[in-house]
């Protein structure tokens, strides 16, 4: 019996002990897990995304709604709508990481997360760069490196030829429309500012220090964008894009500059954002192509 006893504790010994993970989210905390998730709930539908980019969609136990890419993400259970949760089917669930978004959270649910004790990771990657260190992040936490190594190398390469090709084009100034009523457009420390920048746009509001802002068609106007990009709701154009034709005055409407990119390949922080990355870049090109010919 001693002799058994004796091999299983070299054996035990030789085996090497999982570090613990540590990693600092967005927000700055220190976020500590004994092992690598294996029950994550996502509370955003890029953060859902992005775990099945990195091969770690398989820990997920939870979402919210509008998690809908890729398709194996609809037929997880949901725990409400990224801004208003339900945070006893948070609970439920017994999750051993809970991966919350800053800007699209509310505040006092992330809070009262915390104070349930929930293991909790926060997120808001607010440039386009700053997608690649999240992947790695949220690899490592899941436990996924092996998987996401590539795909983050891939996104790094991509990102260069992007910013390679189109950075130093001259500047077009754009105005982005998230939505008609209210009127809604992208401040300064929005994702979407960093990629018009990196096509070699110029943001007309981008003196705005808001993720999001209401303008007036007026501002609009007086700004005199030379391309206007709008995104919506779904895959299909929006119609009221048109609506600003009746303004023949704006050189966006002038040289029909008036261009649609999908809000799920621009809107969210995942891989694919450089898929609409670069449909933005191809618009604002056309914008570069349709200009006067200089005497």
């Amino acid at each position: 019996m001693l002799k058994p006893l004796i091999a299983a504790v070299l054996v035990a010994v030789a085996l090497p002990l999982r570090a613990e993970i540590v990693v600092t989210d967005d927000s700055g905390a220190t976020v500590r897990l004994a092992q690598p998730a294996r029950r994550i709930v996502s509370l955003a539908p890029h953060v859902t995304e992005s775990l099945y980019a990195i091969g770690a969609g398989d820990r997920l136990a939870a979402t919210v709604e509008h998690s809908d890419y890729p398709e194996a993400a609809t037929r997880l259970p949901r725990v409400g709508g990224y801004s208003r949760l339900d945070l006893e089917a948070i609970a439920a669930h017994k999750p051993d990481l809970v991966i919350a978004w800053e800007s699209g959270n509310a505040k006092a649910h992330v809070e009262r997360l915390r104070t349930l004790g929930l293991p909790l990771y926060v997120t808001q990657p607010n440039r386009i760069d700053d997608i690649a260190g999240t992947l790695e992040r949220l690899a490592r936490l899941a436990g996924s490196e092996a998987a996401a190594r590539p795909v983050i190398a891939g996104f790094r390469a991509r990102l260069a030829a992007l910013r390679a090709r189109y950075g130093g084009r001259p500047p077009v100034r754009t105005f982005y429309q998230i939505w008609k009523q209210p009127l809604m457009t992208v401040g300064a420390p929005q994702i979407i500012s960093d990629a018009i920048r990196l096509c070699g746009g110029e943001n007309v509001f981008g003196s705005l220090d808001t993720m999001a802002a209401n303008v007036t068609v007026e501002a609009v106007i007086a700004s005199n964008p030379e391309a206007i990009v709008a995104s919506g709701m779904g895959d299909s154009r929006p119609e009221w894009l048109d609506d600003w034709r009746r303004w023949t005055a704006v050189t966006a409407v002038a040289r029909d500059n008036l261009f649609f990119v999908p809000p799920d390949l621009i809107q969210r922080h995942t891989p694919r954002l450089l898929d609409g990355t670069e449909r933005l870049c191809q618009h604002l090109e056309t914008a570069r192509g349709r200009r006067p010919a200089s005497r």
